[in-house]
Order: C-alpha cells, then structure tokens, then sequence
C-alpha cells in the first residue's frame, strides 16, 4: 500500500479543506512548489493534486502551477479538477502528469471515461466523492442520487488504473477514515482502490492494511500530514510492512 500526500490548491496557494467546503478553508503554504519538494524529502513515492477552483468552476484553473509541480519532483504526479474533457486530459498528460483525475464526467459523459483509457491506458483515474454513500459533483457542491458503490460498478470493466473514494464528511476532519465503507467499495469492484478522506493518524493506515488484500492499494493524506498528527516516514513503514 502507497502513502499519497495531498496537495490541494486554490488561489495558487496550498489548503486543506473541512468537508471540501470552499468556505473553510486553512492555508498550508503559499508556494505549492516547495511543499512538493518536501513531501518527496520525506519520502513520499507519488503526490495527489488538486485543482480546487477548477473542480468547481468546470475548467483547470492551476494548470501551469500543476505542471510545475510535475517538473519539480522526480515522483509521480496524479492531478485532478475541472479536467471534463479530452483535450485537457491530453494537455495534462503530455505534459508531465502521470495521471488524470476524473470525478464529475463519470456522470456527465460517461463515454469519455471509456475513451480516455482506451486512448491513455493506465493513465485515468475515476475519482469517487461520496456523502452519505451518494455521490458528489462540481467540487462536492451537488450531491446526486446515484449510489457511489454503484457508479464504481458500472465502470468496472473500462480500464481504469484506480478509483480514489472519498468520504466528503470525514474529509479534511481527522475523525478517522471510514474503513468499513472504504471496505465495502474496495469489494464491489475489482478496479484498484486508493482510500480518501478523514485520515487522522497511524491507527488508520493501520485499519487500512487489513484491507488491503479487498483492493485497497494506497491512501491519499493530507490534514493529518499538516498538522503533524501523522509522521510520513512512519506512515510508509507501516504502509510497506
């Protein structure tokens, strides 16, 4: 299992959101750059970015700064965030990014998601953000009726290289991860599943390692790398063990 550190940006500096709310937000950094730069220094084997203004606004906001962001590290990048269409998909891609982040086009246009990994294999992403087991779009603004465990099956069978589930509820709280609906998404599908969400110290990477062998194949973190509550470098020896 891989440790992710997140890097989440809006109005070019480096945040940490409660509950993906754009209103309660706690600045981090104000030079994405160099936090990328640290986290590799730790020992952080791949980053998770993410364009905030773009996932609400349909289109990449950051997308020069994410770019930079690639160039800067000698790990992989995945980058997410108002990418809607193929030509930002192929921007990101042949640029730097290792790989693109998917969320509300799974609803919107759910044959470009088909296309993508035919034409980028092993380079998409479907990011899943759910509330209350429903998923999130447009930046978690608008919740639907579609069930996310549902949404995870009906793209079981295009290619993905991993589905990223998020409990919005537990995002950016430290409450802990909800391991046992992570659990439940992992088995539903037989596409790679990286957990998100809630994240508050080494007892979860801990719960997440026992389901691992479901499909749970890394955790992305961040409010608890922020704040100190979790050591990296300790996070990755357990996560390896």
């Amino acid at each position: 299992m891989i440790i992710i550190p997140a890097i989440d940006l809006k109005d070019g500096r480096c945040v940490r959101l409660l509950q993906g709310r754009m209103d309660r937000e706690t600045v981090y950094g104000e030079d994405p750059v160099q936090m990328a730069r640290h986290w590799e220094s730790k020992g952080a084997e791949r980053l998770h970015v993410v364009d905030l203004n773009g996932a609400v606004s349909g289109t990449p906001v950051h997308r020069c700064l994410i770019e930079e962001i690639a160039r800067s590290v000698h790990i992989p990048v995945e980058a997410g965030g108002g990418i809607r269409n193929m030509e930002t998909i192929e921007e990101y891609l042949s640029s730097g990014i290792n790989w693109a982040i998917l969320g509300t086009a799974a609803l919107e246009n759910p044959s470009m998601i088909e296309e993508a990994c035919l034409r980028f294999p092993g380079k998409i992403i479907l990011g899943i953000d759910a509330r209350g087991g429903r998923v999130a779009i447009q930046g978690w603004n608008e919740v639907v009726s579609r069930e996310a465990i549902e949404l995870a099956k009906q793209f079981e069978a295009v290619g993905l290289s991993a589905m990223v589930f998020t409990d919005i509820e537990r995002d950016g709280m430290e409450r802990g991860l909800n391991t046992e609906m992570t659990k439940a998404f992992a088995r539903a599908s037989s596409t790679p599943v990286i957990a998100s969400g809630g994240v508050s110290g080494i007892e979860d990477i801990e719960s997440l390692k026992e389901i691992e062998a479901d499909g749970v194949i890394g955790v992305i973190v961040g409010q608890a790398l922020y704040t100190g509550r979790l050591d990296l470098q300790e996070a990755i020896r357990i996560a390896k063990s």
